[in-house]
């Protein structure tokens, strides 16, 4: 099993980057698939959330109107579009994809964001 991020990087306030997460080794079109994000001494905190189809979002509310989050099952790819980014948004941006039908739970290493004039 592999989930692996990219995209990360520096931008500036008010700019935008779209991270990506590539799975494989399993069933990518039957879990449910997840970003998180974990500031430097602060806990890991859900960013955004859809489901295994497609066709429901569940956002943070600190992020609800910038980010959006999509997944091409064909590509067994999730993306992260991230607009709007502000200097609170800088922290290490984890993609998870899980099921409840096994229990199952992966994690990628993660990516880097840091918003910063």
């Amino acid at each position: 099993v592999q989930v692996v991020e990219s995209g990360g990087g520096l931008v500036q306030p008010g700019g935008s980057l779209r991270l990506s997460c590539a799975a494989s080794g399993f069933t990518f079109s039957r879990y449910g698939m997840s970003w998180y994000r974990q500031a430097p001494g602060k806990e890991r905190e859900l960013v955004a959330f859809i489901r295994s189809a497609g066709d429901s979002t569940n956002y943070a509310d600190s992020v609800k109107g910038r980010f959006t989050i999509s997944r091409d099952n064909a590509k067994n790819t999730v993306y992260l579009q991230m607009n709007s980014l502000k200097p609170e948004d800088t922290a290490v941006y984890y993609c998870k994809a899980h099921s409840t039908l096994p229990p199952r739970a992966y994690w990628g290493q993660g990516t880097q964001v840091t918003v910063s004039s």
